[in-house]
């Protein structure tokens, strides 16, 4: 079992709901995306989504796209994330990091290195949302062979024909995206999100996250309390960007993590 497993079994055994932070490796900097990462895991967060930057995030909006901006022209790469990752272990976290992102960069190192050494460095799973199930023999599959979660994503318009092929090679969680277009736009409303997560849970054992829209507390209370829990991206990433201390960018995500706890 993976981290991600493990987590989802305990949660599963104590009744709680999961929340997942996304931010940009390298973004605003370096040095305070390390030291956001590294705070993470007191601040509540349960999965780290650590964004890979990439010159054509295509389905990232535009607070996301002006960080993986900020992270390539600051020098982040591929290696770089690994580097990040791999400290993270080295200080002796364990909270489950999920490396999400694009395929390019994966396929110019190579699917072979890239696994290797993203295992090596302590990554847990993948999302990388432009390969679809067609696909899964590119990199899903080698990827779970080598111990790593591939995560997929379902949307408002993954009907009940398509379902079944999104989630067939999926592992450690369905990523429900509950509304459609990208990242940071309209907010998430859990009456909408509720009947969607049921439908999704019908076909598959797997817990079911839901991000997309999720600004606030409040919020995050509201989607966690009909899924397994939530994630937060474009909120984390442009309280990041504002140049505030990182003190009270953890302390925004603490808030965050709370209210999905309570949900």
């Amino acid at each position: 079992m993976s981290r991600i497993d493990d987590l989802f079994a305990r949660l599963n055994a104590e009744g709680g709901k999961a929340f997942v932070a996304y931010m940009m490796a390298g973004d605003p900097d370096v040095a305070r995306s390390t030291e956001i990462l590294h705070g993470m895991p007191a601040a509540g967060v349960d999965i780290i989504e650590l964004g890979v930057p990439f010159t054509d995030p295509m389905a990232d909006g535009p607070t996301i796209q002006l960080a993986g901006q900020r992270a390539l022209e600051g020098g982040m790469t591929l290696s770089k994330t690994l580097d990040m990752v791999r400290a993270f272990r080295d200080a002796g976290h364990e909270t489950p990091i999920v490396l999400m992102g694009y395929y390019n960069p994966i396929f110019n190192r190579g699917v072979d290195t890239f696994l290797v050494d993203a295992k090596a460095a302590g990554v847990d799973g993948l999302i990388v949302v432009d390969l679809p199930p067609e696909e899964d023999d590119e990199l899903c599959i080698p990827a779970q062979k080598a111990g790593l979660n591939f995560i997929r994503l379902a949307t408002p318009t993954t009907d009940d024909k398509r379902l079944p092929t999104v989630l067939r090679n999926t592992s450690g969680f369905v990523y429900y995206v509950s509304i459609t277009g990208i990242t940071g736009s309209a907010e998430a409303q859990a009456v909408d999100v509720a009947p969607e997560v049921a439908r999704i849970k019908k076909a598959t054992d797997l817990p079911v996250i839901v991000g997309f829209g999720i600004k606030t507390p409040e919020a995050a209370e509201g989607i966690a309390s009909v899924a397994d829990g939530c994630v937060v991206g474009s909120a984390i990433v442009a309280e990041a960007a504002t140049g505030k201390p990182v003190a009270e960018v953890l302390d925004f995500v603490r808030g965050l993590a709370e209210g999905a706890h309570r949900g």
